[in-house]
């Protein structure tokens, strides 16, 4: 247990991780690293070193424990974080914020739309990997082609996933989780 370890802010951790953009919290399965119930090296690390918000804050970022970290995926995608810790770090944690609040509003939308009860994933790792502009273009897609909206649910679906896939084989961003070997 990590007593004494608080996170205001429940869209990015201190980590680096898009926690508005993840499964588990989405399904109410994770109360996050900032409800004292997680035991995360990172964590206790900010405990030790005055309690820093984000990683980026610490004069000794990147430090070991950040080796590597992009590497695996757990239940939600790890291959941003420092990107996104950087990203945050360059535009402040409130546009960060702002930017992240978007992408939640459209993962909602897609979840509650064209998620035939097997893509939650796919579009969490989607929505997490794509940048903003990128996830603009295909909801003005979705929205220009309303012929899907007479297809069935799952073709529908298919549909959907199909401009995503299409977009991330552009930018050569394979949405899926990698797995530890």
């Amino acid at each position: 247990m990590m007593r004494g370890f608080e996170r205001k802010n429940q869209l990015f951790s201190l980590c680096g991780l898009n926690c508005g953009l993840c499964p588990m919290l989405l399904g109410n399965h994770c109360g996050g690293c900032g409800n004292g119930n997680q035991s995360c090296k990172i964590a206790k690390c900010s405990l030790e070193h005055d309690a820093v918000v984000y990683c980026f804050e610490c004069g000794l970022y990147p430090c070991e424990k950040y080796q590597n970290i992009d590497e695996y995926d757990s239940f939600i995608t790890h291959r941003r974080r420092k990107a996104d810790l950087e990203k945050a770090q360059r535009i402040g944690i409130e546009q960060y914020n702002h930017e992240q609040k978007e992408k939640v509003q459209m993962l909602n939308h897609l979840l509650a739309n064209f998620n035939d009860g097997r893509r939650k994933n796919f579009f969490c790792v989607a929505v997490n990997l794509l940048e903003l502009p990128e996830l603009r273009e295909i909801f003005s897609q979705i929205k220009a082609n309303q012929e899907h909206s007479a297809l069935s649910a799952k073709k529908r679906c298919s549909f959907v996933a199909g401009l995503f896939q299409t977009v991330a084989a552009q930018k050569e961003i394979e949405l899926k989780l990698r797995k530890k070997k």
